[in-house]
């Protein structure tokens, strides 16, 4: 079985947001999958996905810290300045992380650690609402 839709997530603040539930709650087609993969791709250049801790909010926070020491703003070399000074910070930061995420399938749910959640890297101070693409690919439960 193949399937693919379209996810919507709500603007977020800038920062690491856990997603797991919102993604989980547009997916109930999940449940009928026994075994298989779920790629999440994220349609935007100034946001990311990643895998992390979901339990403790100061590894978001921390997530956070380092990015922005490691991809200052305002620095004099970028060029791209047009929507703002974390615009160009944001692409980069999004290459880093990257634009998706797989994820195994067993028993009609995630089969991820149990401190594991999804993350929503907004890298904009204002990203406003963003896109998501979820491919479900696996055999369905008898």
């Amino acid at each position: 079985m193949w399937m693919q839709k379209q996810l919507q997530l709500a603007a977020k603040a800038r920062g690491f947001h856990l997603i797991t539930d919102e993604v989980l709650q547009q997916l109930p087609e999940l449940a009928t999958i026994d075994v298989g993969l779920l790629h999440v791709f994220i349609q935007h250049t100034s946001a990311s996905l990643t895998i992390n801790e979901n339990a403790d909010p100061t590894v978001r926070q921390d997530f956070e810290s380092f990015f922005n020491h490691a991809v200052p703003e305002n620095e004099p070399y970028y060029r791209h300045v047009y929507e703002g000074s974390d615009d160009m910070p944001a692409h980069l930061k999004s290459s880093l992380l990257g634009a998706s995420i797989s994820l195994p399938i067993q028993n009609g749910g995630l089969n991820i650690g149990i401190w594991q959640g999804i993350y929503l890297c907004e890298h904009r101070n204002q990203g406003g609402p963003r896109r998501l693409v979820a491919t479900l690919h696996g055999e369905s439960k008898r």
